[in-house]
């Protein structure tokens, strides 16, 4: 019994994990010709924006690139006359690599 408790705990905390990856989003979901809307429906409000004349950047800083990894990066979207016409990643950082966590269970 107490190890199926520590399954479901364990289930439950990693469930939003694999909701954070904003790379998985933009690769599944973002394409050429959408229309801002629909990008902020799939990836949520930008934390910035550029504009000149009829072109606009959308830019997400700081995003989980994957579920199954710890490295972020940031992701910009550019739309022309309120349309996709460009989209992808920036840099990737690195979260002190070759770091070991350990969760203690008891």
């Amino acid at each position: 019994m107490r190890q199926l408790m520590l399954i479901i705990l364990f289930s439950l905390f990693m469930m939003p994990l694999g909701g954070c990856a904003t790379g998985e989003k933009v690769r599944a979901n973002v394409r050429e010709g959408m229309t801002k809307a629909e990008v902020i429906d799939v990836m949520g409000n930008p934390d910035g924006f550029r504009r000149a004349g009829d072109s606009e950047a959308l830019v997400y800083t700081n995003r989980l690139i994957s579920g199954w990894s710890w490295d972020r990066t940031d992701y910009t979207v550019i739309l022309q006359r309120g349309h996709v016409v460009e989209y992808g990643t920036g840099e990737v950082r690195q979260n002190s690599p070759n770091t070991l966590v350990l969760i203690p269970l008891r």
